[in-house]
């Protein structure tokens, strides 16, 4: 692919030549964009995310107000571009670099709204830079994402934690865990359990003792989600312990 890298507008070319609107109308479904679901609104070119990637990598040299204005569009593909690309600079910068992408994530929440965009970045961008953080810092950023109004806010906390969790370090998550125990939100539910599942592939034991103290107030989903790959007379155990449906 031969083209100017440094250009929003090329970009765009490069999209619209990959949009495909029957793919784009089965990911609206699947991403709930229909009138009071989580996605309302979201509109989509129906790019797969291979191709997205590829595009990411081919135009990460953008300046910091085009990634912006990506970020900040209506369409699904371009925020998720945007994200790639801090990624990439994330990943090669210094720590300068890194504090300001960090602190325009941060400033960018409302943007990153929903399940696979807060997914893909929250570890490679919050997770790795609170993980150097001091731990009083860290821990009140994380705790102020948890109790936010928002839901890609709360998701974004606990999904950071997946980095935490890469390094051996599993406090963060089972703090946020429990704050989020009690959340309205399945998609809350869902990422919860999600890590609490990582952190038992690396410490069991670690995972059955949360269990046991929270299991009775633990969300279903969230307790399934936990439990997946423990053996089956545990995780029938749990269950038949939980909170009602």
């Amino acid at each position: 692919m031969k083209t100017n890298n440094s250009c929003l507008g090329n970009l765009e070319k490069e999209l619209e030549k990959r949009r495909n609107p029957e793919k784009a109308a089965i990911l609206q479904r699947f991403f709930k964009t229909g009138k009071g679901e989580y996605g309302e609104g979201d509109i989509f070119l129906g790019i797969n995310v291979p191709e997205q990637r590829k595009l990411a990598k081919l135009f990460q040299n953008l300046e910091r107000k085009e990634i912006l204005l990506l970020l900040k569009s209506k369409i699904h593909e371009k925020r998720l571009i945007a994200l790639l690309i801090l990624i990439l600079k994330f990943e090669k910068g210094g720590k300068k670099e890194k504090q300001n992408i960090f602190t325009l994530y941060l400033a960018s929440t409302k943007y990153i709204n929903n399940w696979d965009l807060v997914d893909c970045s929250a570890p490679n961008i919050a997770g790795k830079w609170l993980l150097e953080r001091p731990e009083k810092e860290r821990t009140k950023i994380l705790k102020s994402l948890a109790c936010s109004e928002s839901l890609w806010e709360r998701r974004i906390a606990v999904i950071s934690t997946l980095e935490f969790i890469r390094q051996g370090s599993f406090d963060e998550t089972l703090r946020l865990c429990e704050i989020l125990i009690d959340d309205r939100h399945n998609l809350i539910h869902k990422a919860s359990g999600w890590m609490l599942r990582e952190l038992g592939k690396r410490d069991q034991a670690l995972l059955e003792q949360f269990l046991e103290q929270h299991k009775k107030r633990m969300p279903r989903t969230m307790l399934g989600y936990a439990i997946e790959r423990l053996e089956e007379k545990k995780r029938k155990r749990f269950l038949e312990s939980s909170r009602p449906k």
